[in-house]
């Protein structure tokens, strides 16, 4: 049961009604990367509560979640039969050289200290051609004019221009990035509730009782609300890079 995880505020997991947001944000990601997956050997690096790694294993041929947390691994192996998982040390992942189609890590390098020798080790991995999927918060937007995050659980917080440069650094091509943008009704519920994420942060951090409409709103959020493309990246909510490794 998701239940059997402590809610910490840093892993996102399904059926939750004041959470949803924070899933829908997430679980469009997955939906988005699906197709790159099929039929391929995929790793996951931190892989969380596991809903992502199982919707993956819909449409590939296997699926390995690596986690360091040991409650969440054990939730992963009752609740997500159809994956692999094992706990694992992100910077040393246990895998041989050159395996893996398709490497999966959505959220979670901002809170790695060691971000270049984690993307070292996923270059490691991959086998020539294979892709690199990873996802981050827009430092620009999730801690704006700050040096340092606000979230004190992520160690480095990286913009468009970061994040791709970090990439190319650790040795891979054809590095994109896309972002993560509110769609039309999204954007509506900004206007509504003075900014959907600010009135979910407030109330969460003030412990006050949420309004009933905020409650029903956020609850109603779905994937499709979302946008994810190559424009404005500055001004998305969080990042998407796909590299390849070199052939």
């Amino acid at each position: 049961m998701t239940s059997s995880l402590p809610l910490t505020g840093e892993r996102t997991v399904p059926g939750i009604a004041h959470e949803n947001y924070w899933f829908r944000r997430h679980e469009v990601v997955y939906a988005a990367i699906a197709a790159s997956c099929s039929g391929a050997v995929v790793l996951e690096a931190g892989c969380g509560e596991g809903y992502g790694a199982d919707l993956l294993a819909g449409t590939a041929r296997r699926v390995l979640g690596l986690d360091y947390d040991v409650p969440t691994v054990a939730h992963m192996r009752d609740r997500y039969p159809r994956v692999a998982v094992a706990r694992a040390n992100l910077v040393a992942l246990p895998v041989p050289d050159a395996t893996i189609d398709v490497v999966v890590s959505l959220q979670v390098i901002e809170h790695l200290w060691e971000q270049e020798r984690f993307l070292d080790e996923c270059r490691r991995v991959l086998r020539p051609g294979g892709t690199l999927l990873v996802s981050t918060p827009n430092r620009i937007t999730f801690s704006p004019g700050r040096d340092t995050p606000l979230n004190p659980f992520h160690t480095r917080e990286l913009d468009p221009r970061e994040l791709a440069g970090l990439v190319r650094d650790a040795g891979f091509d054809d590095v994109v990035v896309r972002g993560l943008h509110h769609g039309p009704r999204l954007r509506a519920l900004d206007d509504r509730h003075g900014g959907l994420i600010e009135a979910q942060t407030r109330l969460a951090l003030s412990g006050e009782v949420w309004p009933p409409e905020l409650v029903a709103d956020v609850a109603a959020v779905r994937s499709s609300d979302f946008e994810l493309h190559e424009h404005d990246l500055d001004g998305s909510l969080d990042l998407l890079v796909t590299a390849a490794r070199p052939q």
